[in-house]
């Protein structure tokens, strides 16, 4: 059993760094449970994560079944032998129980999209950007999540009008109350994510808005209504196969969600690694950076939407989602020590060249 000690695949800071790329916004169960080590869930599965200069260094925790609440269903179990990708989500979705090093690697390398070569991007980026190429050498290994469409959909209805800090307080919470236990780690019990069923179920708005949830209660109570009545998670999972503006469209259909958030769920989730989600602060990036002529605009409006998330394709293409992930990140506040970091490295790489 994967449980009680680190092991370790090879991966350099250049294809994955795990400091950016679990903080960045795309997912909210992640926390740095001491320095250097990342805490989280994947697959109904609580995992620790570092790393060093040459990999990723992973663990699993595995407890007996905690205690249910009244009313309560256990999270799912998968087989001892389960090594083929789920024909429903089109991924590997380990839930609890036994697991070998070899399905732990090839779960984690799916939820990080490691078969894509984040290095030969950047390069082919950095040639069709010189915004990007002096961005990125502080920002390397950035990469897009490969995200359960469930998790995905409800953590960005949470995500209306609120910062990282308090998404990520909303998601823990509704999967404390709605989420069954996985196990139990340094004291905390960590809790699967809610099943759609379990969000449809009456009276979920109303515990929702006693928790500090507000109006986000009842989009999230209706959008789990209206997926449970086109066929649940089978429903939202086929959507991937769907072209990228019906995926898009299907998705604005729900309660709560409008062009940024699914463009969120298309880009984290569905595989279209050229959706552009468009908030203020990617309007400010294009703005200042690459289309000066929409400083003039107050708003997002559709038409510019449209022409921020067209103008990043031009110039990323297929994968252009990925790309803008890096720019959104290097423009947060919380990694202004990266940026200085990469300064400082930059000057004293000058001197040496001048001795």
């Amino acid at each position: 059993m994967m449980s009680g000690r680190f092991f370790k695949f090879p991966c350099s800071k250049k294809e994955l760094r795990l400091d950016i790329t679990l903080q960045c916004g795309q997912a909210f169960r992640w926390r740095e449970a001491v320095p250097g080590k990342w805490r989280g869930v994947i697959g109904n599965r609580v995992w620790t994560l570092s790393q060093d200069d040459t990999g990723i260094l992973y663990q699993t925790h595995d407890a007996p079944q905690l205690p249910l609440r009244d009313g309560e269903e256990p999270a799912p179990k998968a087989k001892r032998q389960k090594t083929k990708r789920s024909k429903v989500n089109g991924k590997l979705d380990y839930q609890s129980g036994v697991i070998t090093e070899t399905e732990c690697q090839r779960l984690l390398r799916d939820y990080f999209q490691l078969d894509l070569c984040l290095e030969e991007m950047y390069a082919l980026w950095s040639k069709a950007d010189a915004n990007f190429a002096a961005v990125c050498p502080s920002f390397p290994g950035v990469r897009m999540l490969n995200q359960d469409p469930v998790e995905n959909v409800f953590s960005f209805i949470c995500s209306s009008n609120n910062n990282i800090k308090r998404i990520t307080m909303l998601v823990e919470k509704l999967c404390t109350l709605y989420g069954p236990p996985l196990s139990e780690v340094d004291g905390t019990v960590w809790h699967a994510f809610p099943s759609v069923s379990a969000l449809a179920a009456p009276g979920v708005e109303a515990t929702l808005r006693n928790n500090g949830f507000g109006y986000r209660a009842k989009y999230i109570q209706k959008s789990a209504e209206m997926i449970a009545e086109k066929g649940g998670e089978a429903w939202l999972h086929s959507l991937k196969k769907l072209p990228y503006p019906e995926c898009h469209a299907q998705l604005s259909s729900l309660c709560g969600i409008g062009a940024k958030v699914a463009d969120c769920i298309c880009l984290m989730s569905m595989g279209h690694l050229g959706a552009i989600p468009v908030d203020t602060h990617v309007f400010q990036i294009a703005a200042r950076d690459y289309l000066p002529h929409l400083s003039a605009n107050k708003s997002v409006t559709d038409r510019v939407y449209k022409e921020i998330g067209d103008h990043f394709r031009g110039v990323f293409g297929e994968h252009a989602g990925w790309a803008h992930s890096v720019l959104f990140s290097a423009d947060l506040r919380k990694f202004d020590n990266l940026k200085k970091e990469g300064k400082e490295e930059k000057s004293q790489v000058s001197k040496l060249l001048l001795k």
